[in-house]
């Protein structure tokens, strides 16, 4: 009886019992796995910052350790700097004097020689100053030159082929100079003025004047000259020989003494005055001309 009644509340109270709550044990185990794994994550995490971080490193010492080349260069133009490039090499000269539009003027400015010209130059007036000579140096690549015009210095001695590639030189002025004897001249001469000096007629060679076919304008007056230079061009219009020591002419001079019709009809002032020679005593000299010469005829 009492066996029957222990199964009977057995049963009635089974129902009744529920599985008891996790352990503080479990729980601290459920979360003990839990960190374990975000430890593992962060430690992951970490070797891949790291690994991240150096091969950043290593690309910025990459970038910024210069090539041993670049280095080298570095030095070299801090120890031999390059020299500076000259915008203007004539500067100096274009100080000195003034350059406008292919003219030069440097005109009573002192100097002893022809000064560096810009290779455009055309025009140079170099009056009144203490050039001595004129060398073949001294317009040597400056080809398109026109007009010289060196009036007032102290020039004694023209070197050989001083204009000899002037091929364009128009007008030639050297007055007033020292000149003992005449250069050889360039072609297209249409102007020379070698007034007030000390030439002299053998100072000039026979065929000095013979081949400008361009010469339009010749002042040798106040000079030494003893007679009119041979050979002078059809192309003359003015001759000028005044105040020199000329004291004989001839038929041939101006004229063509086998040749009674020939006019030389170009020329239009001839200047002889102020000369020994009497003008009167030449009439056949001077046949061929429109216009007498000016000068004493008595």
């Amino acid at each position: 009886m009492k066996t029957l009644q222990s199964i009977f509340l057995l049963l009635l109270f089974v129902p009744l019992i529920k599985p008891a709550p996790p352990t503080q044990q479990d729980s601290r185990m459920t979360y003990d796995y839990g960190t374990d794994n975000f430890e593992e994550t962060l430690f992951s995490q970490d070797l891949e910052d790291k690994y991240l971080d150096g091969k950043n490193i290593k690309e910025k010492e990459t970038m910024i350790i210069p090539e041993e080349k670049s280095l080298q260069l570095q030095k070299d133009e801090r120890v031999t700097p390059p020299p500076l490039k000259k915008e203007n090499d004539e500067m100096p000269t274009c100080l000195l004097c003034v350059c406008l539009s292919g003219s030069v003027y440097c005109e009573e400015v002192d100097i002893d020689a022809v000064p560096p010209l810009p290779k455009e130059s055309a025009y140079l007036y170099a009056r009144f100053n203490k050039i001595k000579k004129l060398t073949a140096k001294d317009f040597a690549d400056i080809p398109n030159l026109r007009r010289l015009d060196f009036t007032g210095n102290l020039i004694e001695d023209i070197e050989d082929g001083t204009f000899s590639k002037l091929s364009l030189l128009e007008e030639l002025t050297l007055a007033e100079n020292q000149l003992l004897k005449l250069p050889v001249l360039p072609p297209k001469l249409t102007l020379f003025n070698a007034k007030y000096n000390k030439i002299k007629s053998r100072g000039i060679k026979a065929n000095a004047f013979k081949k400008l076919n361009h010469l339009s304008f010749l002042y040798l007056d106040h000079n030494a000259l003893e007679s009119v230079p041979l050979n002078l061009p059809e192309s003359l219009r003015v001759i000028h020989l005044q105040f020199n020591n000329i004291t004989s002419i001839t038929d041939d001079t101006f004229c063509k003494a086998n040749d009674t019709r020939y006019i030389r009809d170009r020329i239009e002032e001839i200047r002889l005055e102020g000369n020994p020679i009497v003008l009167g005593k030449h009439p056949n000299s001077f046949i061929c001309l429109k216009r007498l010469p000016v000068g004493s005829y008595f």
